[in-house]
């Protein structure tokens, strides 16, 4: 764990002198060199990730493709959406739209009295070991994840912004990142203000958030893999995870004869949630993925980028 601290640190380092610190001053930033720093940590880890991508995922999904990739275009699409979350271009329009919001909104709490829970403090020798601690703080974060996600799905407001990352039906490594705007505004401001309020350090939800995403981007590969019948059930794998895609499965219920919004295999890293509060689906199957409206009802959730955003936009006003 120090190895690997130490190594990110040292690329870290590397990249703010040499590049990001010199086009700030340029740019006559200087005030905002300590943020300035902090992003880049979020370039390296994204850096890393594509590194990953390319190089252990990509030619996973080349020998065990679950399907044929027959639309190239909507691939292209879904790698604009991963490179502008792993390159850190949405964290920088965070910084200058809700930055100050949240800080504002964060110093309000702490003036009514609203304490941080230091998780990594409630066993002294244990909890704030390195490893332990961060093991605590990533249990925490799925546990929110996963009602997030769940109430994705359970929202009809939220569902017409969340439907666009389901209604890729060509899924790949490139498809995690596909999701609106606005659903990505939301779900970020809930995890940071949890992560401030359970004492994660900016260093730590660097690297829950950078983990998370690789093996979410794992989850969505277009690979006929599964952890075995003890494995899926420790961390969620592409075939869990694809059953949480499948076109009129993973994000629809039936209750009274009725199909409504809900789904399967919401979890986000592990699959324990689903098997505590029972949304768990095991089933060996690879089933086509999308929405159902896409077929049945010719809905569109657009092609490329903006088109994308903007239909999720008529659709969050019902106009589409």
């Amino acid at each position: 764990m120090d190895f690997l601290i130490d190594l990110f640190e040292g690329l870290q380092a590397a990249l703010y002198e040499g590049v990001v610190q010199p086009i700030a001053v340029a740019a006559g930033q200087s005030q905002l060199l300590e943020k300035a720093y902090e992003g880049t940590g979020w370039l390296v880890a994204g850096l890393l990730q594509l590194v990953v991508m390319l190089v252990v995922i990509g030619p996973m999904q080349r020998r065990w493709p679950v399907e044929p990739v027959t639309d190239r275009r909507a691939v292209r699409v879904d790698v604009l959406y991963t490179l502008i979350h792993r390159l850190g271009l949405f964290k920088l329009v965070m910084f200058f739209t809700f930055d100050y919001a949240f800080e504002q909104g964060l110093g309000m709490l702490r003036v009514m009295g609203l304490p941080t829970l230091h998780l990594d403090g409630l066993w002294p020798g244990v909890t704030d070991l390195a490893l332990v601690s961060f093991v605590l703080y990533l249990v925490v974060f799925d546990f929110i994840h996963y009602w997030i996600h769940r109430a994705q799905h359970q929202s009809d407001l939220w569902w017409a912004l969340h439907s666009l990352h389901h209604a890729q039906r060509q899924m790949t490594q490139w498809s995690d990142n596909r999701n609106h705007l606005l659903d990505d505004v939301v779900t970020s401001l809930i995890l940071s203000v949890v992560a401030v309020l359970i004492g994660v350090g900016p260093g730590q939800f660097v690297a829950l958030v950078a983990i998370g995403q690789l093996s979410e981007s794992f989850q969505h590969a277009n690979v006929r893999v599964w952890f075995g019948r003890m494995g899926e059930r420790l961390w969620v794998s592409p075939r869990f995870h694809r059953r949480h895609h499948g076109m009129g499965i993973g994000h629809e219920s039936h209750r009274a004869g009725r199909v409504v919004l809900g789904g399967c295999n919401f979890g986000v890293l592990l699959p324990w949630w689903d098997m505590l509060f029972g949304t768990a689906d095991f089933q060996r199957r690879y089933d086509p993925t999308g929405v159902r409206d896409q077929v049945e009802q010719g809905r569109d959730y657009g092609a490329g980028f903006w088109a994308q955003q903007r239909q999720g936009v008529l659709r969050l006003l019902g106009r589409a």
